[in-house]
């Protein structure tokens, strides 16, 4: 909605404040003559190839030929630059403003920013925490903490499965960036898991921060801190860290996927390879493919319709046993 139409009507702004995921009535487009949908989309960095793959989604899906001006900041995993993208985003006059955040929180400012021009914000892949949760429209992503529940439940069959579900278990937890929604639901899952377990223990926690070289530093401190021989898990919350992790199980002499299960969370191509060659035992899919689904919501609210405040795409789980039958299906 411009501005001049909120400035005009106090009663019109309370009433938006109301109507929860109900668009804003934009006549930005229209008055201005515009025939594109300018979307701004703070994205949080290129950490993993997960992340590129989210980024590629959306350049290929907001383009000119769709309908779309795509404005694209990355953050390079700051979230002092991502509300510095969001207020240019205003400054910018955008149609609607989408933004996967670093952390969870500190963000209540720069949306009450957003809300007070009368720009909606879209979040994707990870939540924010806020007061009041009408300062931002939706969020599409991921359901982490099933995400961290699925991994567990795996690791769980196939320890049944090979007769070691009464053997002690040590487990190790690469944490992505600490704060962040994937970090936060995928560590639930997994002390979950442990915690139900009397058998399994956590013998190291610690972040590397969703990047491969993070994971294989992490790694490599872990091993030496706990011994190679002390460890049977290792989840890593994201595939990145699984691949640096593998380059230090390696380096301390030990068999990935072997001597040492690895679960991790992603599922991008590259873990589908190593899934096949035996490196990595299961790999729990998180969607990236986010473009599609956000244009479909932009495009509910431009005809006037209203669109939920949460949605999940959808994810599955894959493991040795279907990765090869699987790999030729994988878009990212």
């Amino acid at each position: 909605m411009k501005k001049s139409i909120l400035l005009a009507s106090a009663v019109l702004m309370s009433a938006l404040a109301l109507t929860g995921c109900s668009k804003k009535n934009n006549t930005k487009s229209a008055a201005a003559g515009k025939k594109l949908i300018t979307v701004g989309y703070a994205q949080v960095g290129a950490e993993s190839d997960w992340r590129l793959a989210n980024t590629a989604s959306f350049k290929s899906t907001f383009t000119e030929e769709n309908g779309y001006k795509l404005i694209f900041d990355d953050a390079q995993q700051k979230t002092e630059n991502q509300i510095k993208a969001m207020r240019s985003f205003i400054q910018q006059d955008v149609d609607y403003i989408v933004v996967a955040p670093n952390v969870e929180t500190g963000w209540e400012t720069v949306l009450t920013e957003c809300k007070a021009s009368g720009i909606p914000v879209i979040l994707s892949d990870r939540l924010m925490k806020v007061s009041d949760d009408s300062l931002y429209l939706c969020w599409v992503g991921g359901n982490f903490l099933k995400e961290g529940r699925d991994g567990v439940k795996w690791l769980d069959a196939y320890l049944t499965k090979t007769g070691r579900a009464n053997d002690k278990i040590n487990i190790v937890d690469l944490q992505g960036t600490i704060g962040a929604s994937a970090q936060i639901g995928r560590t639930q899952g997994i002390e979950e898991g442990v915690k139900a377990h009397s058998n399994w223990t956590m013998v190291a926690q610690q972040s590397g921060d969703f990047t491969q070289d993070g994971g294989q530093k992490v790694m490599e401190a872990i091993l030496k801190s706990v011994g190679a021989d002390n460890i049977d898990v290792v989840f890593a919350e994201n595939d990145n860290m699984a691949w640096g992790a593998i380059d230090a199980i390696k380096a301390a002499g030990k068999v990935p996927g072997k001597d040492i299960i690895i679960i991790c969370f992603d599922a991008v191509h590259e873990t589908f390879n190593r899934m096949i060659a035996g490196e990595i035992n299961c790999a729990v899919e998180c969607n990236p493919l986010h473009g599609p689904r956000v244009a479909e919501i932009i495009q509910t609210l431009e005809k006037g319709g209203t669109v939920d405040k949460i949605m999940y795409v959808d994810e599955a789980v894959f493991d040795q046993e279907n990765a090869a039958e699987m790999l030729p299906t994988r878009q990212y």
